[in-house]
C-alpha cells in the first residue's frame, strides 16, 4: 500500500511509482488549493482543481478530513472518496492545564480572554477579530506566526501576540482561554477547533468547510456566516455576556471530542486500507 499524505509535488511521484510496480494507492486530500488560488490570485480555481483531478483520480480510494471536502470532492467529479476525519490528543488538551497566573499575565484587568490559533496568513483572515477587540472587557490574544502578523498587528489594536507556540505551552494557553475563535473560510478540517474542544473552550467558526462536522451550533459553541466581521463580534459578544453559557458549551465540547483519539482514528484509516486491498484482490481475481 502506498499512502500518499500530501499528494502534490512529491506525491504525484508515489503515485506514479504506485501504478507503474501494481500497488494501490491511497491519497488524502488536507488542503483547498482553489481557495487559495482565489485569495492569493484571485484566480485560479478551475486550474487547481484540474490539478486535484489529476492526482487524486489516479488513486485507489481518496480521503476527505469533512463531509463539507467530501461533497467539494464529489462535485468536482473525483472518484472514490471516503471520510477519513482527524483525532485529538485529550491527553495534552485538556480543561484542567487552565492556568490563573497565564490569566493574569494575559488580562490583567480580568478581561474575558477571546483567542486564535493558527498560522497568520491572508486565507485565514485574522483581521475579522477586529470587532472583538472593541468589545469592552475582552482581551483578544492571537498565537501564531505567519507574513501576515505585522498587518495583524495594525488591524487588532490592543490584541495580544504570543507568536508560535507548541507542545504544553500551547495546551496550556488553550485552556486558559474563555473563548476560542477560527476566522478561515477554507480549512478541510481545523485541527484547533479540536484542541479548543478538547481544552473545554467554546468555539466560533465560520459556518464553512471542516468546522461544519466539528461545531454542534448552538450546544458546543457558535457558527457564523464565513468572512462577516460583524457576525463574529456579535458571537462573541453573546458569550462573553454569559458566563454560563460558555461553559455549557466548553463541556459539551470537551465530551463530544472524547472518543475521537488517534487510535480511535487510526483504525478508521487501517479500515480503509484492508478495503482497498480487498478490492483489488477482488480485480486480480476477476
Amino acid at each position: 500500500m502506498v499512502h500518499l499524505a500530501s499528494p502534490f509535488i512529491l506525491g504525484v511521484r508515489g503515485m506514479a511509482a504506485a501504478a507503474r510496480l501494481g500497488i494501490p494507492a491511497v491519497a488524502v486530500y488536507q488542503t483547498d488549493l482553489a481557495g487559495y488560488a482565489r485569495t492569493y490570485v484571485h484566480a485560479g480555481e478551475a486550474a487547481a482543481w484540474r490539478r486535484i483531478r489529476s492526482v487524486h483520480a489516479a488513486a485507489d480510494l481518496t480521503l476527505a478530513p469533512s463531509s463539507a471536502a467530501l461533497h467539494d470532492l464529489e462535485a468536482h467529479q473525483i472518484p472514490r472518496v471516503k471520510l477519513w476525519p482527524r483525532g485529538v490528543d485529550t491527553v495534552r488538551f485538556r480543561p484542567d492545564l487552565r492556568d490563573d497566573a497565564l490569566r493574569r499575565e494575559l488580562a490583567p484587568n480580568g478581561e474575558v480572554i477571546v483567542g486564535y490559533v493558527g498560522r497568520l496568513a491572508p486565507e485565514k483572515q485574522v483581521e475579522l477579530l477586529a470587532g472583538a477587540c472593541g468589545l469592552e472587557g475582552v482581551r483578544v490574544v492571537v498565537v501564531g506566526d505567519g507574513p501576515s502578523q505585522a498587518g495583524l498587528a495594525e488591524a487588532l489594536p490592543g490584541a495580544v501576540f504570543l507568536g508560535r507556540q507548541t507542545g504544553d505551552e500551547l495546551a496550556r494557553i488553550f485552556a486558559s482561554l474563555d473563548v476560542f475563535v477560527h476566522t478561515g473560510p477554507f480549512e478541510t478540517f481545523c485541527q484547533t477547533v479540536q484542541e479548543a474542544m478538547a481544552s473545554g473552550v467554546p468555539v466560533v467558526a465560520p459556518a464553512a468547510g471542516g468546522p461544519l462536522d466539528l461545531v454542534a451550533h448552538g450546544r458546543t459553541g457558535v457558527l457564523v456566516p464565513p468572512r462577516d466581521a460583524a457576525a463574529v463580534r456579535d458571537a462573541v459578544a453573546a458569550l462573553v455576556a454569559d458566563p454560563s453559557r460558555r461553559a455549557a458549551y466548553g463541556a459539551a465540547g470537551r465530551a463530544m471530542v472524547e472518543g475521537r483519539t488517534w487510535a480511535a482514528v487510526g483504525d478508521q484509516l487501517i479500515g480503509h486500507y484492508a478495503d482497498v486491498l480487498a478490492a483489488r484482490r477482488l480485480v486480480v481475481a476477476a
